[in-house]
């Protein structure tokens, strides 16, 4: 490892390259290039294999993203039953209109 590392920022961009280029290349080999420590390559890995690209967002702890994930979840699941109400509207008002076809016929 390098004696001379300095505290250095890396982006979200950058931190995925060097996870992918560990995986193909090796890891200590990648570490070694970029300078980086063992511990800050695989909290990185298990931030993304965790929380995905989300993880690497600045400032977001693993429980707020854990609640946005979770929040997340829970707005698919209200827009699907929004969904479902409304196919559900329709097809009643659908078969109003069938089942009273004959009191619009007969005016």
């Amino acid at each position: 490892m390098h004696t001379d590392m300095k505290k250095r920022k890396f982006t979200k961009e950058e931190k995925l390259q060097i996870i992918k280029e560990a995986t193909e290349q090796g890891v200590n080999v990648t570490l070694e290039k970029h300078g980086i420590y063992p511990a800050t390559y695989y909290g990185w890995k298990k931030k993304f294999e965790t929380m995905g690209e989300a993880g690497f967002r600045h400032g977001m702890t693993p429980a707020q993203l854990k609640e946005i994930k979770r929040l997340e979840k829970e707005n698919e699941t209200l827009k699907k039953l929004l969904a479902e109400k409304e196919l559900e509207g329709r097809l009643k008002d659908d078969m109003l209109k069938k089942k009273y076809a004959w009191a619009r016929k007969k005016k």
